[in-house]
């Protein structure tokens, strides 16, 4: 934008100004299409001015071109987009200005396409471009394409890279605050979009439906229209059902087998194979059998660690508040019961309420065929769900009641007092607020209060939490 004559060379401070109106240009365009749809001349001429010559591609500013079409006609610039919107802490006052005028435009780009106003009719073409989008503004920020959003796949490091940038200097973002307000605004759009969407003529259509890729908000409006399918459309949506599920499965099984086992059993004896073979301990107890003048340690006694884990059988009830507001939970937890329903001396049972209870257990091992026999919507209702939870408890001591919902329930104070009675019977009883890959959702302030005066406080926050309680309480 600036131009120089032959010869003359800025000085420091001219040259910081003149790459910070750069930034400038291309973050007051982003704004100016964010919340006007109608082109600023004087901005967009502007920006493309400052593309160019920090010699970036022009796409960079076209809102219809995705990121996916960049990378492709641009595979250089791929990794600069991975950890883009992660923070980085500089040790001292000197900064890359042409780096950071080039990080603009490429932020600049990621999100105008995430969050530019949608059309009024969205095509499953432009559904899934937006996905793509967001998938690479996750990545941004440290994540897994998806994870966001509640979706699909886990191994994001945000989580970690947050903190790490959080504490380092005014001005900072702290990630780690950051991630858990935008999860849920990405989602809303994602709905938005999916409402928006005429669904059962794009699930007619093969090649249409073949551009969807699963995600919550989508799932929900299938589990909701799915009494209205038929024929194509219908086999389309359970096939967009199952490979969701089986996505969402595979990050909770990993994290179920990462969590924490049962205590070591000195009782049984280890298997003495090489596999168990405790080397350091073995040399340690034979050290008195060495030999100088040979330099060789002879072994008397060979030593094997202890494998085997104290296991008891449990029972694990599972129940969850099918109302319109507890869909994310409704869909992770079906998952996750399948998923404890395949360990060893686990009973697991799940049962699903609204105004009606429907016992789920005969269907816990296929989370896919579970949430077909879901009806989403309607009120709550918990004491017909306690009803059937009940006579489930047959050893309390070895039953541990997970109870999923937003406790916004009709007839709170019986309800409370049979769930009161529950775990003074000996059961361990775990309230749940939410159960979300992203960590959200409310809980009526009453039953907080009531849960927490118990000693059984409510578990809010990430499916992980969640996780690592039941595999804490199960293999004990």
């Amino acid at each position: 934008m600036t131009t120089h004559q032959e010869g003359w060379t800025p000085r420091a401070g001219e040259a910081g100004n003149a790459d910070e109106n750069r930034r400038q240009v291309l973050y007051w365009r982003l704004l100016a299409r964010l919340f006007d749809t109608e082109e600023q001349a004087a901005l967009e001429s502007a920006g493309l001015a400052v593309v160019e010559d920090i010699g970036l591609p022009a796409a960079l500013l076209d809102p219809r071109a995705s990121v996916d079409s960049v990378v492709q006609r641009h595979p250089e610039l791929a990794p600069e987009f991975e950890g883009l919107l992660i923070p980085e802490v500089a040790e001292d006052e000197v900064r890359d200005r042409d780096a950071e005028v080039r990080r603009a435009a490429l932020v600049s780009k990621v999100l105008l396409n995430v969050f530019a106003a949608a059309p009024a009719s969205v095509g499953a073409g432009q559904l899934a471009q937006w996905q793509s989008d967001a998938g690479w503004l996750e990545r941004g920020l440290g994540c897994g394409p998806g994870e966001l959003r509640g979706g699909r796949r886990g191994g994001g490091t945000a989580a970690g890279a947050g903190p790490s940038g959080s504490g380092g200097g005014a001005g900072t973002p702290d990630l780690s605050r950051l991630l858990p307000a935008i999860g849920p605004e990405l989602g809303a759009i994602e709905g938005e979009l999916v409402s928006r969407m005429k669904l059962r003529e794009v699930l007619a259509d093969p090649r249409l439906a073949s551009q969807l890729t699963p995600s919550m908000s989508l799932i929900e409006q299938l589990l909701r229209d799915k009494n209205n399918l038929s024929g194509v459309a219908l086999a389309n949506a359970k096939d967009l059902i199952r490979r969701f599920v089986d996505e969402v499965a595979e990050v909770l099984r990993t994290q179920v087998e990462k969590s924490t086992v049962g205590a070591l059993d000195r009782s049984v004896p280890p298997k003495r194979v090489f596999r168990n073979l405790d080397l350091d301990r073995t040399i340690w107890k034979n050290l008195t059998n060495w030999s100088p003048e040979e330099e060789r340690l002879y072994v008397d006694r060979l030593y094997y660690r202890h494998t085997a884990r104290r296991t008891t059988p449990q029972r694990l009830i599972v129940v969850v508040d099918q109302s319109g507001s507890m869909v994310d939970s409704m869909v992770n937890c079906t998952i996750l019961a399948s998923i404890f329903a395949g360990l060893p001396k686990v009973d697991v049972h799940l049962i699903a309420y609204d105004t009606q209870a429907l016992d789920l257990t005969p269907w816990v091992h296929d989370p896919f065929e579970t949430l077909l026999r879901t009806q989403l919507g309607g009120g709550t209702d918990g004491t017909v769900a306690m009803a059937l939870a009940r006579p489930k408890i047959s050893e309390p001591r070895n039953t541990v009641v997970v109870w999923i919902s937003d406790f916004y329930e009709w007839q709170s104070g019986p309800l409370f007092e049979s769930m009161a009675a529950v775990h003074r019977s000996g059961a361990k009883f775990i309230p749940v607020g939410s159960v979300t890959s992203a960590g959200r959702g409310s809980v009526n302030p009453w039953f907080r209060e009531r849960f927490k005066d118990l000693g059984t406080p409510v578990l809010s926050g990430h499916i992980r939490k969640l996780v690592h309680e039941l595999k804490t309480f199960l293999t004990a």
